[in-house]
């Protein structure tokens, strides 16, 4: 089942043009495929100097990441797709930070002049209730454009929400 911009933005932190993803195309406990063509709009909150640079690409995958932390937390008791000590309840992801990202290969010098849209796939590889390791990857259907390792720190301390909404 496909999810549309408007569910993206509902558990995302990310809202109006600074949310880059426009659906989720598939995902399971332990992965994510997103698609997006934010990439070609002139308005795109990541460009600087009339570009959009490769590493931009990196909050692409943040946020695929973000996507499969809500779409896990809203299908699992425990929030990160099985029982773990400390985990937010069923619905309401943790905040999560980009702590790290390593190993990132570039392949492209640019993510604007892509013609076709952009698969973002992230593969959470390893994780607890407090932190997830994840290995993305995102590319055209021409080309891979950049692919790496990332590692999200959990603070179940700070509610997840909109702005201007309190889950306490």
């Amino acid at each position: 089942m496909r999810l549309n911009r408007a569910w993206i933005e509902s558990r995302i932190p990310h809202h109006g043009r600074m949310c880059l993803l426009d659906e989720v195309i598939d995902w399971s406990a332990t992965r994510v495929s997103c698609r997006s063509s934010t990439h070609r709009e002139a308005d795109n909150p990541l460009r600087a100097y009339g570009r959009l640079g490769i590493a931009c690409g990196i909050e692409y995958a943040a946020q695929a990441m973000a996507v499969h932390g809500a779409l896990v937390a809203a299908s699992s008791p425990a929030g990160h797709g099985a029982p773990l000590a400390g985990a937010p309840a069923a619905g309401a992801p943790a905040a999560g930070f980009l702590a790290a990202v390593r190993d990132v290969r570039f392949h492209s010098l640019r993510l604007d002049d892509v013609q076709g849209d952009l698969i973002c796939d992230a593969v959470r590889m390893a994780g607890d209730a407090t932190t997830a390791l994840y290995e993305f990857e995102l590319r055209s259907e021409a080309a891979l454009l950049l692919r790496g390792r990332a590692t999200v720190v959990f603070d179940a301390g700070l509610p997840f929400g909109p702005p201007g909404r309190s889950d306490e």
